[in-house]
C-alpha cells in the first residue's frame, strides 16, 4: 500500500505502466505466501509446547502470545522464534514505508500551491495515523515481555490493534467522499 501511494504521488503520469497487473499480483502473491508462512511457523510453535488440561485465557481472542504465556512446556525457543518472526515480518516493510512516506513528504513541499499542498498533506496524514495506531499497538502486543503483561492493558491494545484500526481505515478513505464529508459538516453544524 505504501509503494502503491509513492507511486501516485511521486510518479503519477508513470502510475499505470509501473502499478501494472503482473506487480499488483506479484505483490498480493507475496503478501499472501508470508502470511501462509507465518500461519505455519505459529502453528508448529503452538503444537512443540505442552501445556495443561484446564485453561483458560483472559483474552477476547487466542493469541499466540497469550497461548505461550500458558504453557507448561519450556517456552525459550518458541519465544525467540517468536520474536525474530514479529520483528521480521513486522519490521521488515517498516523502512520501505518510512522511505516512501519521505519521499512523499519531499514531493509534497514541491507542490507550489498551498491548497495542492494542504489537500496532499491532510489525506497522508489520516493515512500515516492508520500505520502508527498499527504499529504502535503491534509493538505493545507482541514485543513487549511477559513480565510486564498486564492482562487488562494486553486485551486493549490487542482491540486497537486487531478491531479499531481496520475499521478506521474504510472511514479514513471515506472522508475523501465529498459526499460524505458534506454530510460530516451538515452534522456538525459546519457549511
Amino acid at each position: 500500500m505504501a509503494y502503491n501511494r509513492y507511486v501516485a504521488i511521486c510518479h503519477p503520469l508513470h502510475y499505470t505502466a509501473i502499478m501494472n497487473l503482473q506487480l499488483c499480483v506479484l505483490l498480493n502473491m507475496l503478501c499472501w505466501v508470508l502470511s501462509l508462512l507465518h500461519a505455519l511457523i505459529e502453528n508448529f510453535l503452538v503444537l512443540s509446547l505442552s501445556f495443561s488440561t484446564h485453561l483458560e485465557i483472559p483474552h477476547f481472542s487466542c493469541e499466540l502470545n497469550q497461548v505461550v504465556q500458558l504453557a507448561c512446556s519450556d517456552t525459550l525457543i518458541s519465544d525467540l522464534v517468536w520474536y525474530f518472526v514479529t520483528v521480521l515480518l513486522g519490521g521488515g516493510p517498516l523502512p520501505g514505508i518510512l522511505y516512501s512516506h519521505s519521499k512523499i513528504v519531499s514531493s509534497i513541499c514541491a507542490i507550489s500551491s498551498s491548497q495542492g499542498r494542504y489537500k496532499t498533506f491532510s489525506t497522508r496524514a489520516s493515512h500515516l495515523s492508520i500505520v502508527f495506531f498499527f504499529y504502535g499497538t503491534g509493538l505493545g502486543v507482541y514485543l513487549s515481555p511477559a513480565a510486564t503483561h498486564s492482562p487488562h492493558s494486553s486485551a486493549t491494545a490487542s482491540v486497537i490493534h486487531t478491531v479499531f484500526t481496520p475499521m478506521l481505515n474504510p472511514f479514513i478513505y471515506s472522508l475523501r467522499n465529498k459526499d460524505v464529508n458534506r454530510a460530516l459538516r451538515r452534522l456538525f453544524g459546519r457549511k
